[in-house]
């Protein structure tokens, strides 16, 4: 009686990909949960490495495009401006990053046994969610310091952090597929998050950028992002340049699907290249 053989192949059809995910929930909230274990539980200051990285991150742009550089802050005292910047910024660069390294860092578990490789680069958002509330707590504490107080517009934070995740994972997927087949990926992802810093609105203003520059400028996801972040958390005195800000939500669900897609077609090739 001849054997029989079970013959694996990779479904190519999104919806099965989804299901598939949902099958694969629990490996999500266990890897997920490793990550922030083995993010904070043998650190030397622990959880204390969120508050300081972007409070001295805050204190440096204050005092060199504020108080030296004396640039214009749209009424808002520098560090509010800056903070509500640093927010969506730290997550995006903790998530892109992590991401972007985390197949190479995960290589045993992906050749010994098979489960949606999307799933390891996913789960470093978590971690980066737990900054991120750390982060927010920290500017609300820092509001209730200078008395600005928020208006009606906060209510849509909600949609700003889905943003902020579409744009992050989009770029983190891409990445992180590049980064498999070609190791010297990992040299660029520090540069990417060095230089994104600096052409983003994290030290300054986005008013500063002149009009005629303002649409290619918003060309950067992260642009539209932090605008949003400003103005859905500094009240009614900050103002949001709409056609760059839709733009980039443009680029950035854009960025997200582009990324999915690319991420699955090349997924089932990893497990050969690692």
């Amino acid at each position: 009686m001849p054997k029989s053989i079970l013959i694996i192949e990779p479904h190519k059809t999104m919806n099965y990909f989804w299901q598939e995910l949902w099958q694969y929930r629990d490996l999500f909230y266990f890897l997920a949960w490793r990550d922030i274990l083995v993010r904070y539980k043998q650190t030397a200051i622990g959880i204390a490495w969120s508050v300081l990285r972007p409070v001295l991150t805050m204190i440096v742009f204050t005092i060199v495009f504020g108080k030296i550089a004396k640039l214009p802050s749209d009424d808002i005292p520098y560090p509010l401006l800056v903070f509500a910047a640093m927010i969506p910024w730290q997550f995006f660069s903790n998530t892109f990053s992590e991401a972007g390294n985390s197949l190479i860092n995960n290589t045993q578990l992906i050749s010994k046994v098979y489960f949606p490789r999307i799933i390891i680069p996913t789960t470093a958002m978590v971690v980066s969610l737990i900054d991120f509330a750390i982060s927010l707590a920290i500017f609300i504490a820092l509001m209730l310091w200078y008395g600005v107080m928020p208006d009606i517009r906060v209510c849509l934070l909600p949609l700003l952090l889905l943003m902020a995740i579409l744009t992050s994972l989009g770029a983190g997927y891409i990445i992180c597929a590049l980064n498999v087949k070609y190791r010297d990926f990992r040299y660029v992802i520090p540069f990417i998050v060095q230089f994104g810093l600096y052409i983003s609105p994290v030290g300054f203003s986005s008013s500063l950028v002149l009009e005629k520059w303002r649409i290619i400028y918003s060309l950067n996801p992260m642009v539209g992002v932090i605008d949003g972040f400003r103005w859905a958390l500094l009240g009614k005195d900050i103002a949001i340049y709409w056609p760059g800000f839709l733009i980039s939500i443009g680029i950035s669900m854009f960025l997200f699907v582009f990324g999915l897609i690319y991420f699955n077609k090349t997924e089932r090739e990893f497990a050969d290249i690692i």
